[in-house]
């Protein structure tokens, strides 16, 4: 790598569980993580804002939920998308479907959204960066909502979901289909965002990689990767936790991989450093 390559680590879902909480400050500290992504509405969302705020140089954002989670909102006020208990469906594609065929949806989902960001600002936390679970943020409606009310909500660093297929080939292998179809979907998208987000004057980076991953973001997928980052400024994120994803953990504290980064004179950054 001739050029100069500054690398974001981000963890996504800090704040959903206990074990989560722990593998993202861990990895802070002793490892090469930069930045986590914090779900409010998670289980235990109080307890990742009290660890962000013993470790200021976490970079830490708003990982939108509109799917596979809770609301902000009582079930009352938005009762297009959640159920009685305010859980919103775990059928992804199914609730990108209705949210993009009903326009009657779409005020529901800005005032969530919006309750959403009200309840990260009265954390007291710097905004890094903003991104959705499973990528809603770049949902059409979701991202022309976010878009819209961008200035209000003090977007200025944004998560741009796109994993270069051709890239992730030679990096890993197996679930062939899976990774096709979620490079296609990014690749789609992901041109229009990148305008739009120009024209907002919003930052992002040039590359993202994890997406195509599907929590085999291991130590070998990272070894592989950082001799082979593209020039310029890049994310790599995953979902580090103590049980369910330990092996995403161990990546972010090996010592092989923190050696591995010195050698190619990569730097850890922020959203915020960009």
């Amino acid at each position: 790598m001739s050029l100069a390559c500054r690398l974001i680590v981000n963890a996504d879902d800090f704040g959903r569980s206990h074990s989560i909480n722990e593998a993202v400050v861990r990895a802070h500290r002793d490892g090469i993580l930069t930045t986590a992504s914090l779900m409010v509405n998670g289980d235990v969302a109080d307890e990742a804002v009290q660890l962000a705020r013993q470790n200021p140089r976490l970079g830490v954002g708003l990982h939108i939920t509109l799917v596979c989670g809770t609301s902000a909102l009582p079930p009352g006020a938005i009762p297009g998308l959640v159920d009685a208990s305010g859980n919103f469906s775990s059928h992804s594609v199914a609730s990108g479907l209705r949210y993009f065929f009903r326009p009657e949806l779409r005020p529901q989902l800005e005032r969530e959204i919006d309750a959403q960001f009200e309840r990260f600002r009265v954390t007291g936390l710097p905004l890094d960066h903003v991104n959705g679970h499973l990528h809603f943020h770049l949902h059409p409606v979701v991202f022309g909502i976010l878009m819209r009310r961008a200035r209000d909500w003090g977007i200025t660093h944004f998560r741009l979901t796109s994993d270069c297929f051709r890239l992730n080939l030679r990096l890993a292998s197996g679930k062939f289909l899976y990774r096709a179809i979620h490079a296609l979907i990014f690749e789609l998208l992901a041109p229009r965002a990148r305008s739009v987000l120009r024209q907002h004057g919003i930052k992002h980076t040039a590359a993202v990689f994890g997406l195509l991953q599907n929590a085999r973001v291991d130590g070998e997928y990272v070894t592989r990767l950082i001799p082979r980052l593209p020039p310029g400024d890049s994310e790599l994120y995953s979902h580090p936790s103590l049980d369910e994803f330990k092996n995403e953990f161990e990546a972010l504290i090996s010592p092989q991989i923190r050696s591995l980064i010195q050698e190619h004179n990569v730097r850890l950054i922020r959203y915020q450093d960009l």
